[in-house]
């Protein structure tokens, strides 16, 4: 049997031209605007126009485009030689992108191409979200039905506190930790992206999945130290889930503490981690007075992560679930209305 994996990721730019177009596919998704059209165009047409000058300075940094795609691929080259070590199975992985090529559909005659026996649909996102995963399965349907496809199809909605995942996690904090002066008071910040405060109170359960990975984080760790969840890339008027990380920052420079801020919810490196986390808030963290500021890298192709992915895959396959968690269940608690197992069951 041969099966086909589609990695996927948000996204983004190439190179500087195509920042606009790829901020407005952003904005004009449903699940991030909820406007009906044409209203969604046009914001997603203003808000691309006014935002793509302040993208630009951030992509510039990055030699004009996102490296995620490239990392991404690098994550699906190692998945797939992982799932190929042994075994009668036989796995192809592939890459699409929600918001910039290769695109769903592009992606899925990429893989009818090569006419497997099975498609799996692999999230890099490893807390469920309707403004990510959602986001994805919602075009992925679109385009099976515009291919009229038959081949089976079955997805993982979330992995927050997968083992291997977690492992990698908790290593790199291990050795942040020791990489700051000895006996000097220190937080670690569990940063992830944040969220409109109005779509986690509609049930989406981002949030309480973010905070499952920190305890995972933590058990694995088993040592007393100064921690806290808190949120990054805030923008526009709405109120957004907090503690915000930037604010975190400036307390603890206040509070003369050490920083180990560690990138809870994405696993490749991209314009969040390397521009927001490296320059925008090292710089808040230099003004703040924060003595010592350590970023831990993203999960990337550690192995333990690459494993725990594999794994991941193979009990999909195994269990033939249409959808399933990581631990083949739901794993919300009940008040998440929006966890996508329970509209499947």
């Amino acid at each position: 049997m041969s099966t086909a994996v589609v990695l996927y990721n948000l996204g983004g730019p190439d190179k500087l031209e195509d920042i606009r177009p790829f901020l407005f596919n952003l904005f004009n998704d449903p699940m991030i605007l909820g406007l009906p059209q044409p209203f969604r165009w046009l914001l997603a047409q203003l808000i691309s126009r006014r935002r793509a000058s302040t993208a630009g300075e951030i992509y510039a940094h990055l030699g004009g485009g996102s490296p995620l795609l490239k990392n991404t691929r690098a994550q699906a080259d190692a998945l797939e030689t992982a799932l190929n070590a042994g075994g009668e199975e036989t796995y192809k992985c592939f890459v699409a992108m929600r918001y910039w090529h290769p695109f769903c559909l592009e992606t899925l005659d990429d893989v009818l191409a090569h006419q497997p026996d099975r498609i799996v649909l692999l999230p890099l996102y490893p807390q469920f979200s309707t403004t990510t995963v959602g986001s994805m399965m919602r075009v992925w349907e679109q385009a099976a039905k515009t291919r009229d496809l038959t081949i089976p199809v079955t997805a993982l909605c979330c992995y927050p506190t997968e083992p291997g995942f977690v492992s990698a996690v908790a290593a790199s904090v291990t050795n942040a930790i020791a990489d700051l002066p000895a006996g000097e008071p220190f937080r670690v910040l569990f940063s992830a992206h944040g969220l409109p405060k109005k779509i986690v109170d509609a049930g989406d359960p981002y949030q309480w999945q973010v905070e499952q990975t920190t305890k995972a984080v933590l058990a694995v760790l088993d040592r007393d130290f100064d921690w806290i969840n808190c949120y990054q890339s805030r923008v526009g008027p709405l109120e957004w889930i907090g503690p915000a990380t930037e604010d975190e920052i400036k307390r603890a420079g206040a509070e003369g503490k050490n920083l180990v801020v560690v990138p809870i919810a994405f696993v490749s490196e991209h314009s969040e981690t390397l521009v927001e986390l490296d320059i925008e808030y090292r710089e808040i963290a230099d003004h703040a007075g924060v003595p010592n500021y350590l970023r831990t890298p993203t999960v990337g192709v550690d192995a333990s992560f690459i494993d725990g992915l594999a794994r991941l895959v193979r009990d999909n396959v195994a269990g033939g679930c249409a959808l399933c968690s990581h631990t083949g269940e739901r794993i919300c608690g009940a008040d998440w209305s929006q966890c996508p197992m329970s509209a499947a069951a």
